[in-house]
C-alpha cells in the first residue's frame, strides 16, 4: 500500500511573513508601474505619486448632484459577477424608489482635470485627443453593460487597446510629435470611457434599481482609471 503524506515544510509565522513581503513587492511595483505612466505624459514622480493617492482615495468618494425617481425597486444588499470580476452592491435601508445620481471623484473628476491638462498644455493634440475619445467611446458603448443594482459595467481591457491602437495610427498618420502619442492614448482611454460606458447609457440608469448610480464609480472606475494608464503603457 503507497502511504502519500501532504506537509507543509514552513511554519505559520514564516508563511505570514512571506506573505506580508509578497503584497509589499506587488504594491511597490503597482506603484511604479502606474507613475511611470504618469511621468510619461509629463507629470514629475511626485505630482503622479500625489496623482495616484487621489484616483485610488477618490474612487471611494462619490458626490451627489441630483436624484433619480426610479421605476425599479432598489437592490439591497447582495453580489454580482460580471467579466468574472465580482461587485458588491452597496446596501442602503430606503422605502423610496429613488436613485442618487452621483460624480466619483478618483473615477471622473481626477481623469478629465488630467485629460483637460494636457489638451491645454499642447493645444495641438486637441483634433487627436477628441478622435480618440469617440473611437474609443463607441467600441466601450458596445461592450458595456447594464448591471441591476450596480451600475454600469465595462471590460477594463478593451477601451486601453483600443486607446493605444488609434492614438498609434492618428498620430503615424498625421506625422504628428512624438510627444502627442502619449497625451492622446490617455486622453482617448480615459474620456472614451467614461463617455461611452456612462454618459452614453445616461438613459439607462434610472431602471438600474441601483441605491446610488456613480459616474466613473462601481464597475466603470477601473475601465476609466486604467485605460488612460494602460493605454499610455502600451504605445
Amino acid at each position: 500500500m503507497n502511504h502519500r503524506m501532504f506537509y507543509n515544510p514552513f511554519n505559520l509565522l514564516f508563511m505570514l511573513i512571506l506573505a506580508v513581503i509578497l503584497s509589499i513587492s506587488v504594491a511597490v511595483l503597482f506603484l511604479g508601474v502606474i507613475s511611470t505612466a504618469f511621468t510619461r505624459i509629463g507629470f514629475s514622480w511626485s505630482d503622479a505619486l500625489i496623482l495616484l493617492l487621489v484616483s485610488l482615495l477618490g474612487s471611494s468618494v462619490n458626490i451627489p448632484v441630483a436624484n433619480l425617481e426610479s421605476r425599479t425597486p432598489v437592490v439591497r444588499d447582495r453580489q454580482v459577477r460580471v467579466f468574472g470580476i465580482t461587485y458588491t452592491i452597496p446596501f442602503q435601508e430606503t422605502i423610496r424608489t429613488h436613485t442618487t445620481l452621483a460624480v466619483n471623484l478618483g473615477g471622473a473628476v481626477v481623469p478629465t482635470l488630467v485629460s483637460l491638462y494636457l489638451v491645454l498644455a499642447c493645444p495641438g493634440t486637441l483634433r487627436f485627443c477628441l478622435a480618440a475619445i469617440l473611437l474609443v467611446a463607441l467600441v466601450t458603448n458596445r461592450v458595456a453593460r447594464p448591471v441591476r443594482g450596480v451600475g454600469i459595467v465595462t471590460p477594463a481591457l478593451v477601451p486601453p487597446l483600443v486607446a493605444a491602437l488609434g492614438a498609434s495610427i492618428l498620430v503615424a498618420a498625421f506625422q504628428a510629435p512624438h510627444e502627442f502619442l502619449f497625451a492622446t492614448a490617455y486622453t482617448g482611454g480615459a474620456m472614451g470611457t467614461l463617455l461611452g460606458a456612462d454618459l452614453l447609457n445616461f438613459g439607462k440608469i434610472r431602471d438600474l434599481g441601483a441605491p446610488v448610480a456613480s459616474i466613473g464609480g462601481a464597475g466603470t472606475f477601473d475601465g476609466v482609471f486604467l485605460s488612460g494608464i494602460i493605454a499610455v503603457l502600451l504605445v
